[in-house]
């Protein structure tokens, strides 16, 4: 088996925003993860996207955003 290449640019996320991502999933799966006024999140994809911006807040290392809908 050939040995794997590793990437040159290294992690695309932080293990800090891969836990707030986590959390965040966590939070969803219990029911208790709200976004806007008070709404329930049940979306994976919004769960994801609330995790990723808190880690932005806590200045993990994220990508920056893609605009669109």
């Amino acid at each position: 088996m050939p040995p794997k290449k590793k990437s040159p640019r290294g992690r695309k996320y932080s293990k800090s925003a891969a836990k707030s991502v986590e959390s965040a999933m966590r939070r969803r799966k219990k029911g208790t993860l709200k976004s806007g006024k008070g709404g329930k999140v049940k979306s994976r994809k919004q769960a994801i996207a609330i995790g990723l911006s808190e880690a932005r807040k806590k200045g993990a290392r994220v990508p920056k955003k893609e605009s669109g809908s």
